[in-house]
């Protein structure tokens, strides 16, 4: 694999080019997807904004919909057409399953702040992580600026601690060997009681070996492995 594309958050841009080459209807659907975020925020806003009722009871449904419909909608979405972990070619219905999932989570992204609140209560950020079909151990530590792009594909043990500014990001884009843009889409895995250092970044498929302790910025490109600080595997496919 070359070219990996990490800076993920907002890939728009690294998919103008494959997107061009996509029949318009899944174009169009491309750019419908790209509406939920502002869809969400309208929705949420409008809720709360309306005199449908007493504003304590539009305020907790604005924050339903705001924290609860998305992880319950991307459960369903992944029942209804599940993605696996793997490479995905752009274009593929696998591809859009995610595309919509991702951008389900896209105003958490985009407002850190709305996941910090959650974390001053402890164990409540683990709850909301779990709703959308991750698996958190107990007694997960998340420090501050912690960053979650795929909150679906993520699964913790006992006892973890993040260090600050972590992030985690399920997905890469990359070009295969005909020059194509792919996703790849794996579960990042951390074992028990293990210590991320902050500011790393673990990407797709990466794996740390329970009690694994790792330096502060590393970077873990797809696929990769650790166990007592030594990398077990090369980037490659899963």
């Amino acid at each position: 694999m070359n070219r990996v594309a990490f800076e993920s958050q907002d890939i728009s841009g690294a998919l103008n080019d494959q997107a061009s080459l996509m029949s318009g209807g899944k174009r169009l659907l491309m750019l419908l997807l790209n509406c939920l975020p502002f869809l969400h925020a309208i929705s949420i806003a409008l809720l709360i904004g309306l005199p449908w009722g007493r504003l304590p009871t539009r305020i907790f449904a604005g924050l339903l919909l705001l924290y609860v419909a998305p992880p319950l909608a991307a459960r369903l979405l992944r029942a209804v057409a599940p993605v696996r972990d793997g490479r995905i070619p752009i274009g593929n219905p696998q591809f859009f399953t995610w595309w919509a999932l991702f951008n389900l989570q896209a105003i958490f992204c985009r407002f850190p702040a709305l996941e910090e609140m959650l974390r001053m209560v402890p164990g409540f950020y683990s709850v909301w992580l779990r709703l959308w079909g991750s698996r958190i151990g107990r007694f997960t530590y998340w420090a501050p600026g912690t960053r979650i792009m795929d909150r679906s594909f993520l699964r913790i043990g006992d006892d973890v601690m993040l260090g600050a500014s972590v992030r985690i990001n399920p997905h890469v884009i990359a070009k295969n060997d005909r020059d194509e843009l792919e996703l790849i889409l794996a579960t990042v895995i951390i074992g028990d009681r293990a210590v991320v250092g902050g500011y790393s970044l673990l990407t797709a498929g990466t794996e740390l070996a329970a009690d694994e302790c790792t330096r502060a910025f590393l970077v873990s490109p797809p696929f990769e492995r650790w166990k007592n600080g030594v990398r077990l595997s090369k980037t490659g496919s899963p």
